[in-house]
């Protein structure tokens, strides 16, 4: 089993929240039903970026790497690395973030 590394997005706040876990379908859910004490504040989220690693060691480090961006550079590692971008609606909200 994998362990996944994602980026949430609030246009309610326009900010990003950045995380990692071994269920991202529940993890997206549990978000979005304020459930999460650091998220609840800017219900509703979107995935925008999600990319799978083998080890929890492995993605831990990818997160901790991710929550040290600033959101400009944020929004260039999603475009640089935009296949694992969540689709193409979500490629879209990050073209509009970035000014393209």
């Amino acid at each position: 089993m994998g362990y996944w590394v994602y980026i949430l997005y609030s246009r309610s706040e326009n900010v990003f929240y950045k995380g990692q876990t071994a269920d991202l379908e529940d993890r997206c859910i549990r978000h979005n039903a304020g459930r999460e004490k650091a998220t609840a504040h800017a219900i509703p989220w979107v995935c925008l970026w999600a990319t799978q690693k083998h080890s929890r060691s492995e993605a831990l480090k990818l997160e901790k790497k991710l929550k040290n961006l600033s959101r400009n550079r944020t929004i260039q590692f999603m475009l640089k690395y935009r296949q694992d971008v969540a689709g193409p609606d979500e490629l879209r909200i990050l073209q509009q973030l970035s000014g393209c």
